[in-house]
């Protein structure tokens, strides 16, 4: 796919550990096939859960640099992990366009984080579609985060893949850190499955308000952080869209891998 000949769905990636770039299993596989459904994009404007400002920023240098934003205790493989896409700085200031008169900073320094390019490194192997970075403002409430979406949405009538890379439940203090298939804690698989449903049942105002859920959203979304790439995503919905989820499960008990894809192509067999 080229140009804006389409309207292009929009998609969040459950994204967990940055070691799923050196691994191949049932996740991987489905980001592979979600990207081949979609097919080449003209550009992606990617929210991730791991670049927080004052402000807000986008990406706008022609070669944005792979960032290997974890610790030591990582292998060494996973710091030779390149994801060498190019920048694109005309999408950068159509970004800034759509979201003005908010100002939005054309940053020369970040690049892309390894909220990015774990999941585009199997859904976009080839690092061949130009990516920006959209920070997040992380003194604002969740309802900004998601009207911060739906004046993003317009980019997908051209030719611009909306991606949010995060997680729906990350407790990291809570995982169980030796048993990746352990059964998800009570409030994880609670949570999951109270935000999955309002998703699927186009309820946005109530994964906006997800803190009246109360202690199963407290344990599930500690920090923010990682929840706020999928209000960018809902808020990017648009009428006749379908959520259609896949992969769908929680691991370590307490990280959601939860992704997903609205997509008014989708056949309604297919949505959930």
């Amino acid at each position: 796919m080229s140009g804006g000949s389409e309207r292009l769905p929009v998609v969040f990636f459950g994204h967990g550990s940055p070691m799923i770039a050196l691994e191949t299993n049932a996740t991987t596989a489905a980001w592979e096939a979600m990207g081949e459904s979609i097919g080449k994009p003209r550009g992606i404007l990617c929210v991730s859960a791991h670049w927080l400002t004052r402000g807000v920023g986008v990406t706008a240098m022609d070669r944005p640099r792979t960032i290997h934003d974890f610790g030591a205790s990582f292998p060494q493989a996973l710091f030779n992990v390149q994801y060498p896409a190019p920048g694109d700085p005309a999408l950068a200031r159509r970004v800034a366009e759509a979201l003005a008169p908010l100002p939005v900073v054309q940053d020369q320094n970040w690049g892309l984080d390894h909220g990015t390019w774990s999941v585009l490194c199997k859904a976009y192997p080839k690092a061949d579609v130009p990516v920006v970075q959209l920070s997040m403002d992380a003194a604002k409430p969740p309802a900004w985060h998601y009207e911060m979406g739906r004046k993003l949405a317009p980019l997908r009538d051209e030719g611009i893949l909306i991606v949010g890379t995060g997680n729906i439940v990350h407790n990291l203090p809570a995982m169980d850190w030796g048993d990746r298939n352990c059964a998800p804690y009570d409030w994880a698989k609670a949570f999951n499955d109270a935000i999955r449903s309002a998703i699927a049942h186009d309820e946005p105002e109530k994964v906006v308000g997800f803190e009246a859920l109360g202690e199963a959203a407290a344990k599930s979304v500690p920090t923010p952080d990682h929840y706020w790439p999928l209000l960018y995503v809902l808020g990017a919905r648009l009428p006749g869209d379908r959520a259609v989820f896949g992969p769908d499960h929680i691991e370590h008990g307490s990280l959601s891998m939860t992704s997903l894809m609205l997509d008014s192509r989708a056949p309604a067999a297919q949505a959930a």
